[in-house]
């Protein structure tokens, strides 16, 4: 049976079910959604469900103290409420500012749009609908990174959402997002959502598209679908983000017209590149060369890393015949260069840390259940160091009011840069993984062959290696 006829063929080997048409998926999609997480509840051990739901809500009691105490201006979300207030009400859309920090709008008329619900309620209202809506993505999230990386087995993963969700909140990336009401997590869900689907699904490519009509950024992962040779996923991104354009032209034309041709390439709307808040390449040049513009060594390195962490991406997914889990080195590598080459990336932006960190426990897991006498603490040290960087909060702890970014000393480089430093060598972990695993397996580490799919349109994963 040829791999279409499977696809094609029900578990029985009779004839096709009928279709199901897509608005009868879409009323039914809420309820099928609880009756997914019920039954995976219901699927696993009951005991260490409970000690992680109650390490969980102590975890989120801990946290709404400590978010008390430190107070907490949800600045973003007020931008996104006075974006949405301006075209509801007709109002210049990149004219606006907002808070004590007169805040412009910085996103694409189409995510404005998306804002305008926000003005039907308060103020106090939406700090409370918000915070709950992006621990449920936090789930989401966290979900989603467990089925991309294949680990744990399925009955556990409800457990490991229930402490991500109730423990992430002290990642710094998660709780900076929390703490300014950004939409990452939503962006993070959409993509990863678009990146685990089937590569034989007609719509993937759709969410990636929609987020980079959003925030922009999000558009290299078509490029990533397009060089790992996924190309009508990648056409479809490339669609759905010019549909975002067009609607934005059709229902603001003024502001279309005015952010595509001149507010897009207005850096200063968007912040100061040296200062520690930026955990890009561009901010880690910038606060080394003391200068708030990098300028051209700034975007030789991004250009450099982009090419390089790209490449990496493309070989993992190519080794997956080797390579257990290629295809989340695959993925992770693509994530991480994104917020490296980007030249704003807030400290906020990093909630791909999530399944950075799912990935490298996965790695350590599978290290730690090998015989004794072939056993490393290789993978073990590498997920500490890396969990210990995104909990360590080390920009924050660097002195940098003022103009300080612009004279750090030597000696705080490092923490001040520490997400690109992590990215970095996440990057070069990777590369060093795919080489080693297809050395082991006696392939040629030049020669890069096209990855074998499955049944379901998935990357088939290669037994580990012993």
């Amino acid at each position: 049976m040829t791999t279409v006829q499977a696809e094609r063929a029900t578990p029985s080997g009779g004839p096709e079910e009928p279709a199901v048409p897509a608005w009868q998926r879409t009323l039914t999609a809420p309820l099928r959604l609880l009756t997914a997480i019920a039954a995976a509840l219901r699927a696993a051990p009951r005991r260490p469900l409970a000690v992680a739901t109650a390490l969980a809500v102590v975890s989120l009691l801990g946290y709404a103290v400590v978010r008390h105490l430190a107070g907490t201006s949800m600045v973003d979300m007020i931008v996104y409420r006075a974006e949405g207030a301006a075209v509801a009400h007709g109002q210049d859309l990149y004219a606006l500012r907002v808070t004590e920090w007169n805040l412009p709008a910085t996103y694409p008329p189409f995510a404005a749009m998306l804002f305008v619900p926000t003005t039907w309620f308060g103020i106090p209202f939406l700090r409370i609908a918000i915070t709950v809506g992006n621990l449920l993505l936090l789930a989401t999230l966290a979900h989603l990174s467990f089925k991309l990386v294949g680990w744990p087995r399925r009955e556990l993963r409800p457990i490991g959402v229930v402490l991500i969700t109730g423990l992430g909140v002290w990642l710094e990336p998660v709780f900076t997002t929390l703490r300014y009401g950004q939409i990452n997590l939503a962006l993070a869900c959409l993509i990863l959502w678009d990146l685990t689907r089937p590569d034989r699904a007609r719509t993937k490519g759709l969410a990636i598209g929609l987020a980079a009509g959003i925030k922009i950024t999000p558009g290299l992962f078509a490029v990533y679908l397009l060089i790992t040779g996924r190309i009508r996923a990648a056409m479809v991104a490339g669609a759905a983000f010019v549909g975002t354009v067009l609607i934005g032209g059709l229902a603001l034309p003024d502001a279309t017209r005015g952010f595509w041709t001149e507010y897009l390439f207005d850096s200063t709307r968007v912040g100061k590149t040296v200062i520690v808040d930026n955990q890009s390449l561009s901010g880690t040049v910038a606060r080394l060369l003391h200068t708030e513009n990098p300028g051209l060594p700034a975007t030789a390195l991004a250009a450099l890393v982009a090419v390089g962490g790209l490449a990496v991406a493309v070989w993992a997914h190519r080794s997956a015949r080797w390579s257990p889990r290629a295809d989340a080195w695959s993925v992770c590598c693509a994530l991480v260069t994104a917020v490296l080459i980007s030249p704003i990336s807030w400290t906020h932006h990093w909630v791909w840390c999530v399944p950075m960190l799912v990935l490298l426990a996965a790695e350590a897991a599978h290290e730690r259940s090998r015989p004794a006498a072939v056993r490393r603490l290789r993978w073990r040290i590498v997920f500490g160091l890396t969990l210990l960087g995104f909990l360590s909060f080390a920009m924050w702890i660097v002195p940098h009011k003022g103009d300080l970014d612009l004279h750090l000393p030597l000696p705080s480089q490092v923490p001040a840069s520490v997400y690109p430093l992590l990215g970095l060598c996440f990057l070069a972990v990777a590369a060093l993984r795919v080489h080693s695993r297809r050395r082991a397996a006696g392939a040629s580490v030049v020669h890069l062959p096209a990855p074998r799919t499955g049944p379901d349109g998935l990357t088939q994963k290669a037994p580990a290696a012993h």
